[in-house]
């Protein structure tokens, strides 16, 4: 039996393997945007699909003619605004001034947060702050899924203070669709955390190849743990069991193929296999992407894209269900 081609298994750039805090990804730095409004919606893995597709690089061998294309569904019920967060920069970092409820929350937000009767906070001058962030909520009830506790995620904003305080004004107490923010054939980042798969060892962890079956002690295990002398320290790069899965992983320059408002099209016989059915604008991602089915997933807008993206949008010919 051939030995399977696997180069990034024992890859350095994804260090250290340790499990994700939570299910929820974690975005540690945002785009720079001139347009007010998020920089990211949030989404749930509905699953896996393929489409023929027209191909539209000027530069491909099969420009014009219909090709398979593999594509994940992500599901995007509308957000809505919790609070309004206001930051300050300062010599060790940004540090929270204030932050504001919205007026209007879900009854549905207690199973997450301790709503207050009164409203003790109001918007400081525009000295004390320079930049304005949201928290936003999922909409649970919107799901097949079942689930019923929100997710709360803070999420920065395109433009100017006073543009982005005027976004928030506008948008309090109102639904936010994925369709006010992305667009079709546009590039995202994906961020996400990754199956879990327990604790693994090395031939799985990193793809190290088997020994002899003449070796000693082991066959699954590495070759040499380093040199005969010092062997009281052993390299962190030596390849061990431990933690497999459940990371937190981002994916840069992922593409929208599509963005579908009619639930219907997606939807085969009976709904998703493990995941349901959708009832929600839902988006086509091309490729495959990190994460469980159900899984939350954050799209944000790319934050390193690429100098010369397609332009022309991508004609789909036929959606193949799984």
């Amino acid at each position: 039996m051939a030995s399977a081609h696997k180069p990034r298994s024992g890859s350095l750039q994804f260090w250290p393997r340790s499990r994700a805090k939570s299910s929820k990804p974690r975005v540690r730095s945002w785009a720079k945007q001139n347009e007010s409004k998020p920089l990211a919606f949030i989404g749930y893995k509905a699953g896996m699909a393929h489409v023929m597709i027209k191909d539209n690089k000027p530069t491909s061998p099969t420009k014009g003619e219909t090709i398979f294309m593999p594509v994940t569904i992500i599901e995007c019920p509308a957000i809505k605004i919790t609070s309004s967060r206001f930051y300050k920069n300062t010599n060790s970092g940004q540090k929270l001034v204030s932050e504001i409820l919205s007026e209007k929350l879900d009854k549905y937000l207690k199973r997450k947060i301790n709503i207050p009767k009164k409203q003790k906070a109001t918007i400081p001058s525009p000295e004390d702050y320079d930049e304005v962030r949201i928290l936003v909520n999922t909409q649970p009830n919107k799901l097949s899924t079942g689930k019923k506790k929100p997710e709360l995620m803070e999420i920065s904003l395109g433009g100017k203070k006073e543009d982005q305080l005027k976004f928030i004004k506008e948008h309090e107490g109102k639904d936010i669709i994925i369709n006010d923010i992305f667009e079709e054939n546009e590039l995202t980042d994906i961020h996400a955390v990754t199956k879990g798969k327990g604790f693994q060892g090395p031939v799985k962890r990193f793809g190290i190849s088997l020994r002899s079956h003449k070796s000693e002690k082991t066959i699954r295990g590495p070759g040499s743990l380093g040199p005969w002398k010092g062997q009281t320290h052993i390299m962190w790069k030596v390849a061990h069991a431990g933690q497999t899965g459940y990371h937190t992983r981002t994916e840069h320059n992922k593409q929208i193929i599509k963005i579908s408002d009619n639930p219907e099209e997606l939807n085969p016989k009976g709904g998703i296999k493990h995941y349901g059915v959708i009832k929600n604008t839902a988006i086509m991602i091309k490729g495959s992407i990190p994460g469980a089915k159900k899984r939350l997933i954050v799209i944000t807008k790319p934050i390193r894209p690429k100098k010369t993206p397609e332009k022309e949008k991508s004609i789909i010919e036929n959606i193949i269900l799984k």
